[in-house]
């Protein structure tokens, strides 16, 4: 009875506060978007350890002011599932930003499906996670940002769901981005650049899992990258295509990921900079990248194919600043 009526009052205050960002994404008055990806929160109702992450969460984000959050995936790891992702949210949501989510592997390991955690959040103010039906997985979905004066679309965002686990006993590890999804995204692609006069749209993607593209390019010796990399990447084994599409459609410039807890590098793949967001989970799970936990900043020039991103971390530190591709040339 405690647990609902703690949900009811957690609900009561998000209800009631002031948002300040419209629901329609857009580019500034000066050109920019500002995304921060948050990923692999892990949060646990009632362990201290959890509110590591909510500090983090709100000093990034008092410091960004970013037009977008984009939650990666293992936002929770423990039932309560609700609660848990209710308080994981909150810092966002209580400062009135947009926010899109995929799930990991772990979030619906607690005591709701993937489809329930989508439908607990849907009437969440700021909430943009969408699903596609007739495809794979739950979160893939697709976001457009207007241009600065609100005419066209002048970006997009892609959302994946990259599953979980591997369905085919003979097959070990994670699941992989199925082929009906990758239609799904050249299809979307296709309709983006018909409607942008023929010429790719500006896109970034993200997904929880990462793609073996971005275990194969560490092999590269001569590769640009920039970051940290403590752990090997724990991709699929199964590789359907989708970097390859994503190349051949020439709209997607950067593809951020989540999952591997103590990297967090970026790495140029054929013009595409892939890679991690920064962890910004709390000690309720393995937790030794240096210098501790917090979040990749993404920011857009609208008309531009530049990705300028950055990691913040505590106390209001940048570190493996990237200005793509002039950096990687």
């Amino acid at each position: 009875m405690k647990f609902f009526k703690r949900i009811c009052v957690v609900a009561a205050l998000l209800m009631a506060t002031q948002f300040s960002q419209a629901q329609e994404l857009r580019f500034n008055a000066n050109h920019k978007f500002k995304i921060v990806q948050f990923t692999d929160i892990h949060w646990i109702s009632d362990n201290p350890a959890s509110e590591e992450a909510g500090e983090r969460m709100r000093e990034v984000l008092d410091a960004e002011r970013p037009d977008l959050v984009v939650f990666t995936g293992d936002v929770i790891f423990a039932k309560p599932a609700a609660d848990a992702l209710t308080k994981a949210l909150a810092p966002t949501i209580e400062r009135g930003i947009p926010f899109a989510v995929t799930w990991g592997n772990h979030d619906d390991e607690q005591d709701m499906t993937r489809a329930e955690l989508s439908a607990f959040i849907k009437d969440m103010k700021g909430n943009l996670t969408s699903h596609t039906v007739g495809i794979s997985g739950e979160t893939n979905y697709t976001l457009s940002i207007k241009s600065a004066d609100g005419k066209r679309d002048a970006a997009a965002i892609y959302i994946f769901d990259s599953n979980s686990y591997s369905p085919m006993e003979k097959v070990k590890g994670y699941d992989w981005i199925k082929h009906d999804q990758v239609a799904w995204y050249l299809e979307r692609s296709k309709a983006f650049t018909a409607a942008n006069g023929g010429q790719p749209l500006p896109a970034l993607a993200f997904m929880h899992i990462p793609l073996p593209e971005i275990r194969d390019m560490t092999q590269n010796q001569n590769i640009y990258m920039v970051g940290t990399r403590k752990e090997m990447v724990c991709a699929p084994e199964i590789n359907t295509g989708l970097a390859t599409a994503m190349l051949s459609a020439g709209d997607v410039m950067g593809l951020f990921v989540g999952h591997d807890h103590v990297n967090d590098y970026v790495v140029d793949w054929y013009g595409i900079l892939m890679g991690y967001g920064r962890f910004t989970g709390g000690k309720t799970v393995y937790h030794d990248i240096p210098q501790g936990n917090g979040a990749r900043v993404i920011e857009l020039t609208e008309n531009s194919r530049d990705i300028h991103t950055w990691i913040r971390i505590k106390g209001g530190k940048i570190i493996n600043e990237v200005n793509f591709p002039s950096d990687a040339q």
